[in-house]
């Protein structure tokens, strides 16, 4: 079953709807800290949601709909991660990093979720992996910005090494070979070996 909701948050439903969603969303992220991905089923969250499960399954196409759309949210929260300052772009980049997966280590059950959720072929995840990917790509484009030079863009060569060294540094951690600590500090000497000849 596909989902209705999530093509553009928000886009064409009415109060009602943005409610249940809201609540769904909620509750998926209560029922996967309380029983992890695993245990968790869209029924369970429907049940803790208040609503029945084929109300969920109008909204969520899967689990892994849910798991990617909670993790594509709790990384998009603009306000939940501060702009990365730095007198260099290797500073920025770096800061950008740790911030970023610091922001993903604060949700350890979604963390763990999040990558086989992803590797799924689910039309649903399919989009969140494309805005997920953009999301990374926006906060590092920011951080390669001088902000005395704001009208020259940044290198897309260099914004797809580190788009790819980020998602694969997030999947050797998915698949347990690395904490999400040691990935904060290899990416970050990562940064510094991308852009030593720029």
């Amino acid at each position: 079953m596909s989902s209705q909701v999530f093509e553009t948050p928000r886009q064409g439903l009415n109060p009602r709807q943005v409610e249940t969603v809201e609540r769904l969303m909620a509750a998926g992220l209560e029922e996967l800290r309380a029983v992890g991905y695993e245990a968790l089923t869209i029924r369970t969250v429907a049940q803790r949601a208040g609503v029945s499960p084929a109300t969920a399954y109008t909204y969520l196409a899967s689990k892994n709909h849910l798991f990617a759309e909670l993790f594509w949210r709790h990384l998009a929260a603009r306000d939940a991660l501060a702009p990365v300052r730095g007198e260099t772009r290797v500073e920025r980049l770096q800061g950008t990093v740790r911030a970023l997966t610091a922001r993903i280590v604060e949700e350890p059950e979604l963390a763990a979720a999040v990558t086989p959720a992803l590797l799924g072929s689910d039309p649903d995840v399919a989009r969140l992996r494309l805005k997920i990917g953009g999301e990374f790509l926006a906060r590092f484009e920011e951080a390669l910005q001088d902000p005395d030079r704001s009208d020259q863009p940044a290198d897309p060569a260099v914004l797809e090494v580190l788009v790819l060294t980020f998602s694969g540094a997030l999947l050797q951690a998915g698949m347990g070979l690395m904490t999400y600590d040691q990935i904060a500090e290899r990416l970050a000497s990562a940064v510094d070996v991308i852009l030593r000849g720029n």
